[in-house]
């Protein structure tokens, strides 16, 4: 009894100390009041308009470029239907639960990627510091694919396609058209250039010999990078307001441009061909490392996860949304996605082989090379050319439009939640936004030159790295299923959604994500090879080192803040370790790493209960 008596006077006193303080937390923290002078002045956070925008915003972002042009490749590159089971893996031990637990944390604090970790687990906010630097990694040059994709879009609408002929000034002697069926055989093809290959490097990039030549600056494609510049900041200025709206189309759109090149792939010659090449199961493949490392880095990819692109997302969400079944349904629209586009690629590749008496591995591309190589040179070879490359086109920009739009509101609301009282006010978020955007354009003057695209597939192989994702998934896995505690994240999302998760997320959480996770970034770094351009032009040392600054600028992240955080305090180590976790008032004093004892904890429901606790371990 007394012992009760103790433990509930503890819980009420440390309650009125935090309440008596500024509050803005909790589950309504945008409905909370903001004191003193500040009221009226500061904008509220806000929620989605509805269920629809959340679930069209998150597809928006994690349904991208790669479900399109990587996921096919992966799968026919790596045993074909073989390869979806180390894929499903993948999906089951770390997709879906680090899907759900970032939805989850997003919804039940209502914060952005950095603020987040500072009231869950404050040692770990450098995970959220790691994340939103490779969000504004991404956001470098990402959009650079945009300016490519609207130039050949401009270029689709001419009486002939300039790529399906050599009659051009870029053109060189070795030009070979291969849509012309008579200068088709292989001997052709080895000793020379296919014109869609001498429009891509020699008039979109104005291809130099390498990064250390970087040339002048491509006016044509700065103009197609200034205008999805202006597009993009226009879909996101507003925040949640506009983003929410925007992805009602460009979410939606690329799905009827996709069953419009599936429907008419499927009605090619060779057609077949092309599929059986996609999904014929090589069971050998299997015993190759590099197939399950390859399965892995794509559902990080694809999933968006370690971003905090989900936390951001689901903290527009109210709270008692039920983000379980979003999350297991928006997994399953983004792999079946990534299914569906291999049809429609495949069934055009095998077209492509089947025209030019080819094998289709010497026409199959991915990244790049797929868009704006064998794509294009596929669609010269159709009836209607014009058509099918404005319809695929206008899928690639609204593919890869939202991602980067959604990506800049997953930044802007990470640094809005951690300046509130400056940046949200009216009319400073959009200039903040205004400034970011000319930052990054700035940033990528360099990424249009002759040489571009060199530091382009740098930011692309090192920036956005699966290194630095597999890293931080092993660090936020271990934060919330260990310190957090995965059996208080399970009452959470029970609260809130009403419906308790399946046990084998508890299971992901502590042992199998990190566990995995872990094990694919050693095999990853013990599999390292340097990167190359188009398999023969080998980067300087320099241009290496530089890339490896790049990767190591979010991993050193998390391990720094937690040992800055425990170096900023006084007294022994243990001391400091305390501090550093009764730091944040706003979480009503949670000492997440001292086990086995009592602590207030917030009820999970908006009405600002507390219960009393025992911390996990």
């Amino acid at each position: 009894m007394v012992k009760i008596c103790f433990r509930n006077i503890f819980c009420f006193i440390t309650f009125t100390a935090a309440e008596s303080t500024l509050w803005t937390t909790g589950p309504d923290r945008t409905a909370g009041k903001v004191m003193g002078k500040e009221e009226g002045r500061i904008e509220e956070r806000g929620y989605w308009g509805s269920k629809t925008e959340f679930l069209l915003a998150v597809a928006g972002i994690v349904i991208g470029l790669g479900n399109v042009w990587r996921f096919p490749y992966l799968c026919y590159k790596n045993g074909g239907g073989a390869f979806l089971i180390p894929y499903l893996v993948f999906v089951v031990t770390c997709g879906v639960p680090l899907f759900l637990l970032e939805t989850a944390m997003g919804q039940y604090t209502r914060e952005g990627a950095i603020t987040c970790w500072h009231r869950l687990c404050p040692l770990a906010e450098g995970i959220g510091y790691a994340g939103q630097l490779l969000v504004l990694y991404s956001c470098m040059y990402y959009i650079i694919i945009l300016a490519w994709a609207l130039f050949y879009l401009f270029f689709s609408f001419s009486s002939q396609l300039p790529w399906a002929s050599c009659d051009n000034a870029w053109n060189t002697d070795n030009c070979v058209n291969l849509a012309a069926k008579n200068l088709i055989n292989r001997t052709a093809r080895m000793n020379s250039t296919s014109s869609t290959t001498e429009f891509w490097e020699r008039r979109v990039l104005l291809l130099s010999g390498g990064i250390e030549q970087m040339g002048n600056i491509n006016w044509e494609i700065l103009l197609c990078l200034i205008a999805m510049w202006i597009v993009c900041y226009f879909c996101a200025w507003k925040g949640v307001k506009s983003t929410g709206k925007v992805v009602y189309f460009t979410a939606t759109f690329p799905y009827v441009m996709l069953l419009v090149l599936l429907i008419r792939g499927l009605t090619l010659p060779g057609a077949l061909q092309g599929i059986m090449f996609y999904l014929y199961p090589e069971p050998s493949r299997l015993a190759d490392p590099q197939v399950w490392m390859e399965a892995g880095s794509q559902i990080f990819f694809s999933y968006g996860l370690c971003t905090a692109c989900l936390t951001v997302l689901g903290s527009y969400n109210k709270y008692t949304n039920n983000c379980y079944r979003d999350c297991l349904w928006l997994c399953l629209l983004n792999s079946g996605t990534s299914l569906v586009a291999g049809f429609a690629v495949f069934s055009v590749l095998g077209f492509m082989a089947h025209e030019q008496g080819a094998p289709i591995e010497e026409v199959a591309e991915s990244g790049p090379g797929l868009a704006f190589i064998a794509y294009p040179q596929a669609v010269a070879m159709m009836p209607l050319p014009q058509l099918w490359a404005v319809c695929f086109f206008i899928m690639i920009i609204l593919l890869g439009l939202d991602t980067q739009f959604v990506a800049m509101e997953v930044f802007m609301t990470s640094v809005t939640d951690q300046f509130p009282m400056v940046l949200r006010k009216a009319g400073r978020r959009e200039m903040f936004l205004l400034f970011f955007c000319l930052g990054c354009f700035v940033s990528q003057l360099i990424m249009v030159t002759e040489g571009g695209v060199y530091v382009f597939q740098l930011f692309d192989y090192f920036g956005y790295s699966g290194a630095s994702l597999l890293f931080i998934a092993v660090f936020e896995s271990l934060a919330m299923g260990w310190v957090f505690g995965a059996e208080r994240m399970f009452d959470i999302i029970e609260d809130m959604t009403k419906t308790r998760p399946n046990y084998i997320f508890k299971l992901c959480w502590k042992y199998l994500t990190p566990l995995v996770s872990l094990v694919s970034l050693v095999c990853s770094l013990v599999q390292y090879k340097p990167l190359t351009f188009n398999r023969w032009y080998v980067y300087p040392d320099w241009a290496y080192a530089l890339g490896w600054l790049l990767a190591l600028s979010s991993i050193l992240l998390v391990p720094g803040w937690a040992l800055v955080r425990l170096l900023a305090g006084k007294g022994s180590l243990r001391k400091k370790q305390a501090t550093v976790m009764t730091h944040n008032l706003h979480m009503r004093c949670r000492i997440l790493c001292v086990p086995a004892i009592f602590i207030p904890q917030q009820k999970f429901s908006p009405k600002h209960r507390f219960s009393c606790m025992k911390v996990n371990f």
